[in-house]
């Protein structure tokens, strides 16, 4: 073949195309060497400027659905998998009950409302008439004192018409016994005896008629004195007048009391009845329902389960000797191996204790079989570039990423 054929030595002995390879193996040689220089100084790089992991997932609000109230459920508006926006109306549960027990509510707020609005308007009427009662118990007391002492000087003046009658009764009784000697004897007429007996029955009929007005002037200071009792009597229940106003006032303040319950028995009913539309606290994906039409659902039953869509986050677990210098608010890129997309984050939070401290059977190293194993301790990395993502929401929570921690 031509391409075996040996090349002939020029003058001096030295074959004439030996140089050539010769720079070509030493380019050859240097790229390599250039090459792997740069993979080490990238490797170099890499573990001291940045912190990586493969060990991490998207993390995400798993939220229970719940029924509020107790009912049954007359409308069903979503399916398995579907994506819901907040606010939208999940189930609807049959309002008819809670729509009475708001009319019912209503009603009894009106009735608390006019039992205060009576209860308001008799308290200056209360004040009033109290303030009435007692000027006019002032002035029966003092008229029925008046009355007292005017009957106790009629009294008075009874007892000397009394006694003035009966002085002049004893005045012609013995001035007839004086005379009916002198009438046997004819001293004097019998003209004279008959005006002497005249004047002593006229005298004991004024002696009778003043004991009469006597004991009328005793019943009338009688009366006189209850007719002062009752007086007093009113006068101390009209001084109550202040304590009636103050219980009339504690009424309202009661009737104001009953409406403010009314009102927060109908917010009550209200709320109640908007409990009916069971509704998506947030935006997310609907999954494991088992809610379905005409099925009677308790307070607090689960529902469904919402995969919430936003405040989406990283937890990286990183190695114990990776965390050296890392620290809160460094940068993140996170690589997402579903999509292939680079997303940006931060360092937010790192854990209080390793990943098998936090396992439900912690390691027990107290038998002596100890080996030491490096642990990891969960990272938290909030993404910082989701708002301009776009919405088909390709991040879902358990999706595995492999974030890198800017250290340095």
């Amino acid at each position: 073949m031509a391409d075996s054929t040996p090349i002939p030595p020029n003058d001096e002995g030295e074959e004439i195309e030996s140089a050539p390879p010769q720079s070509r193996r030493r380019g050859i040689i240097i790229a390599v060497v250039v090459v792997l220089a740069l993979v080490a100084i990238g490797l170099w790089w890499r573990s001291t400027y940045s912190e990586s992991t493969d060990d991490a997932q998207v993390n995400g609000h798993l939220i229970q659905v719940s029924a509020r109230i107790a009912g049954q459920v007359a409308k069903v508006y979503v399916d398995e998998n579907q994506v819901v926006k907040a606010g939208d109306t999940i189930a609807e549960l049959d309002p008819a009950d809670y729509q009475v027990a708001v009319e019912n509510a209503e009603a009894a707020l009106a009735s608390a409302q006019a039992n205060a609005a009576a209860a308001n308007v008799n308290v200056p009427i209360t004040t009033v008439n109290t303030g009435s009662n007692l000027r006019s118990a002032n002035a029966d007391v003092s008229g029925s004192q008046a009355g007292v002492g005017q009957a106790e000087k009629q009294l008075d003046s009874a007892h000397a018409r009394v006694a003035q009658a009966q002085a002049n009764f004893t005045k012609a009784q013995a001035d007839l016994e004086r005379y009916k000697p002198l009438v046997e004897k004819d001293v004097i007429s019998k003209q004279q005896f008959d005006a002497a007996v005249a004047a002593a029955d006229s005298t004991k009929a004024a002696v009778a008629d003043a004991r009469a007005n006597e004991q009328a002037a005793v019943d009338a200071v009688k009366v006189a004195l209850e007719r002062e009792t009752q007086a007093q009597a009113g006068l101390k229940y009209a001084e109550t007048g202040p304590q009636q106003v103050a219980a009339q006032s504690a009424r309202a303040k009661q009737a104001l009391a009953q409406v403010a319950q009314a009102q927060a028995q109908l917010d009550q009913a209200k709320l109640n009845l908007s409990y009916t539309k069971i509704v998506a606290p947030e935006a997310g994906i609907i999954t494991r329902k088992s809610v379905e039409i005409n099925q009677n659902v308790a307070p607090g039953q689960n529902l469904l389960m919402l995969v919430s869509l936003e405040g989406l986050w990283v937890t990286a677990n990183f190695k114990e000797t990776q965390l050296r210098h890392m620290s809160s608010g460094q940068a993140v890129e996170i690589e997402v191996d579903s999509t292939g997309k680079t997303y940006h984050g931060k360092v937010t939070q790192i854990g209080g204790a390793t990943g098998s401290v936090l396992s439900l059977f912690p390691p027990e190293n107290a038998t002596g079989n100890y080996v030491k194993v490096v642990q990891r301790i969960p990272v938290r990395v909030d993404f910082t570039d989701l708002a301009n993502e776009d919405s088909n929401h390709e991040l879902r929570p358990g999706l595995s990423v492999e974030p890198k921690v800017r250290v340095k």
